[in-house]
């Protein structure tokens, strides 16, 4: 079994009486070095950093209190804790070296029993301040590790429910992708034109851009002969398909029930329900309007159409940008919020072609 490493103990005096008499009285227990000024102190600071400093005062050259306002400017100097043992004992000289941060004013001639006493104190504290750091800086690595095994299932999740509705409609593939990728575009455009900044600003990005994966997830509840029609629907028939975003809410609310961190699913669960409301009022399921609207429905709104219509449908074909722009244009304010249509026109330019998502 080791022994622990004796301490390193810097005593700085220009008395070559006091160095010889502190190092006596220390070094049964510490490893001593006796310096007799500040400057040959920081001369040797640059080779070796000690567990305490005894400095006196009154010195030539520099003085002590402008050898601790020098150490607590240095970065790695500025932790190492300073008494002073000086011959001046009133109280606006021991006042004067505990604002500059030393730990301790000891009065010379002092009792070298009480002197070891005293630095066997300071350093114990000292060494408990630094297992507690020690404890601190774990600990936060510990909660950040923690977190992002947290994040790693909520994507898990997210990530699997989403490719099990890609699969089971073939017939907009790639369009999950897509719509994410739009959004992540439009959202840091919002913020740099400050539309609905505070809002935006305040969501975690990549919870909300993997949860608008769920968007559609209500897909999976939907027959088979409605979802895959080669042609376009009957009345009957949309009103059936209409029920995706209510199913969506339902599938979002069931996953939540088996997790105790449901938090991540509450963009997913907005987004599944609100992205086919108008601004207007003539959407659905429930015909919210305006800002009744929430913001998150709003936004995968306007990239759910726009990717829709740039792409292949059994009832129609892909239109060009430039119509699709011209569609979007037309609705705004009315199936879509005005300042976000106004943001998504201002910068369309930056969604063609189709983003490829960032892993």
């Amino acid at each position: 079994m080791g022994t622990e490493a004796r301490k390193k103990i810097m005593l700085v005096d220009d008395n070559i009486t006091n160095l010889v008499v502190g190092k006596n009285a220390l070094s049964n227990q510490y490893d001593v070095f006796t310096l007799p000024s500040g400057e040959k102190l920081f001369k040797l600071l640059e080779k070796v950093i000690p567990d305490m400093i005894l400095l006196d005062v009154e010195m030539p050259d520099m003085n002590g209190y402008e050898v601790i306002q020098i150490l607590k400017k240095q970065e790695h100097l500025a932790h190492i804790p300073v008494i002073f043992l000086t011959a001046k004992s009133d109280d606006g000289s021991e006042l004067q070296g505990l604002s500059l941060g030393a730990i301790d004013y000891i009065i010379k001639p002092f009792s070298p029993a009480l002197l070891g006493k005293r630095i066997e104190v300071h350093l114990l504290v000292e060494s408990q301040r630094k297992e507690l750091e020690s404890y601190n800086t774990n600990l936060k690595q510990m909660v950040r590790d923690k977190t992002q095994e947290v994040v790693g299932l909520q994507n898990a999740i997210l990530q699997t429910v989403a490719e099990l509705v890609e699969s089971r409609d073939a017939i907009t593939g790639g369009h999950i992708e897509r719509t994410r990728a739009y959004l992540k575009i439009l959202i840091r455009a919002m913020k740099r034109y400050g539309v609905y900044q505070e809002a935006i600003s305040s969501w975690d990005e990549e919870i909300f851009l993997q949860s608008s994966q769920l968007h559609d997830v209500g897909k999976i509840a939907i027959k088979d002969s409605i979802l895959f029609k080669q042609g376009k629907l009957t009345d009957e028939e949309f009103e059936e398909m209409k029920k995706h975003t209510t199913f969506g809410v339902q599938v979002i609310e069931k996953i939540g029930e088996s997790t105790s961190e449901k938090a991540f699913l509450e963009h997913a669960k907005i987004m599944a329900g609100t992205h086919h409301e108008k601004w207007n009022g003539s959407g659905y399921p429930k015909g919210l309007r305006g800002v009744d609207i929430p913001l998150q429905g709003r936004l995968m709104a306007i990239v759910d159409v726009y990717d829709a219509l740039l792409s292949v449908r059994p009832y129609k074909k892909a239109l060009t940008q430039a119509e699709a722009v011209a569609i979007i244009a037309k609705e705004s304010n009315g199936h879509f919020d005005p300042a976000i249509a106004q943001v998504f026109l201002a910068t369309v330019q930056d969604f063609t072609p189709p983003p490829v998502v960032e892993s």
